[in-house]
């Protein structure tokens, strides 16, 4: 899967945790609220872009399905 083929969607910071970990509330494709875990993207660490709870961020999906996903932006 190439870079540009990762789906991202958009969602709400609730919950800081350890580690630039962060609790993320997303709306699936079923207009349903989902709570999944999120981590600060390299380039984000880099540039000491500060997310807080409150904060709408844009995730790169994890490609397996998983609970851990990718924070590329914040808004």
């Amino acid at each position: 899967m190439s870079k540009q083929n990762i789906p991202r969607t958009l969602g709400t910071v609730t919950e800081a945790l350890p580690n630039t970990m962060f609790r993320v509330v997303i709306i699936d494709e079923n207009r349903e609220e989902k709570e999944v875990l999120g981590h600060l993207s390299g380039k984000m660490r880099l540039n000491r872009i500060r997310v807080l709870i409150g904060d709408r961020v844009e995730l790169e999906l994890d490609q397996y399905g998983g609970n851990t996903n990718r924070i590329v932006k914040r808004l």
